[in-house]
């Protein structure tokens, strides 16, 4: 009779399915990670025969048009007052000032350097999710946060020179780790609402007037005139890096479990330094491992203290 009582049927089924559920929702984020970890070698390379500003906009734009089209043949409804204004903040972050402000940085800066200071986007997004969402972290959070921006400033100054010898780059770069950060919390934010690639699909398309007058913009003071190697780059950079990557990302934090799965974009900055090495040629220094291992382990730190509970459940004993 037990064997057969609904207490047994109903649990069986819940339980079995969970660690593959879990395994996809990796295996789909690590799959997101892996295309966003091209993006710093490949604007690397676009850059190394094309203006910043033009692949910056451009690969913008070449998104905008796939998302478009996604938007229409999935016939999704138009969204409504405040929402767009909100979708401004996603677009100002990961559609115009991300791409644009490290195509700058990267006509000089090594991508190996690059990656070391994007290490810090986990921290800083999590640091803007904590701000937006108004939470009341612990103490360890803001250290973590803290010592991972100093290592990343410190690695900074060692690589330019020293002491106040910062480049014009690194600020760059940290510029875009700050609109990034912000871009991904309210987008995280208002995923909940508009679903999550409908999210970016929208922000793409919203900020496409003004993407595409900067391309036109770029092209009238600089025609483009790079390889097949760079055009390939921007490709990569307008169809996987803006575009679908995004896809394999939101499915495997909407597939969870997402604490877990968020954790994952910790290997992003590895991955990028690698394949600087491999596929530009760049030495691999000893600063340049210590201080990526230094900015992903405060990185790492800082994500895991805000997704741990204040106050943990005491575990029940049954007599």
């Amino acid at each position: 009779m037990r064997d057969n009582s609904s207490a047994t049927t109903l649990i069986r089924p819940a339980i079995s399915p969970v660690p593959s559920r879990q395994a996809s929702g990796l295996w789909w984020g690590l799959l997101g990670v892996a295309a966003f970890s091209f993006t710093v070698p490949f604007t690397r390379v676009a850059v190394a025969g094309m203006s910043p500003l033009f692949i910056g906009s451009a690969r913008a734009v070449l998104a905008a048009v796939l998302a478009a089209s996604a938007l229409a043949l999935t016939r999704q409804r138009l969204p409504q007052g405040a929402l767009w204004v909100r979708l401004a903040v996603v677009a100002g972050g990961i559609v115009v000032g991300f791409p644009l402000l490290t195509s700058y940085a990267l006509t000089t800066a090594p991508a190996s350097h690059g990656a070391v200071v994007i290490a810090l986007l986990p921290a800083a997004t999590a640091t803007a999710a904590v701000l937006r969402g108004r939470e009341r972290p612990r103490a360890a959070f803001w250290i973590a946060t803290a010592v991972g921006a100093l290592a990343a400033i410190i690695f900074a100054f060692a690589q330019s020179g020293g002491l106040g010898q910062l480049h014009w780059a690194d600020l760059l770069l940290l510029g875009a780790v700050a609109a990034a950060a912000i871009g991904y919390a309210e987008g995280g934010l208002l995923a909940r609402e508009l679903g999550a690639w409908q999210t970016v699909s929208w922000a793409l398309v919203l900020a496409s007037p003004l993407m595409a007058f900067l391309t036109a913009l770029s092209m009238a003071q600089q025609p483009p005139s790079g390889t097949p190697v760079q055009w390939a780059a921007l490709a990569y950079l307008g169809v996987v890096s803006a575009f679908l990557g995004f896809f394999a990302w939101y499915r495997g934090l909407a597939i969870g479990p997402m604490a877990q799965v968020s954790q994952i974009q910790l290997v992003q900055p590895v991955l990028s330094i690698c394949w600087a090495g491999l596929l530009l040629g760049e030495g691999l220094t000893w600063s340049t491992m210590a201080g990526g291992l230094a900015v992903i382990l405060c990185a790492g730190a800082a994500v895991r203290v805000r997704l741990s509970p204040l106050n943990p459940p005491k575990a029940k004993h049954n007599p």
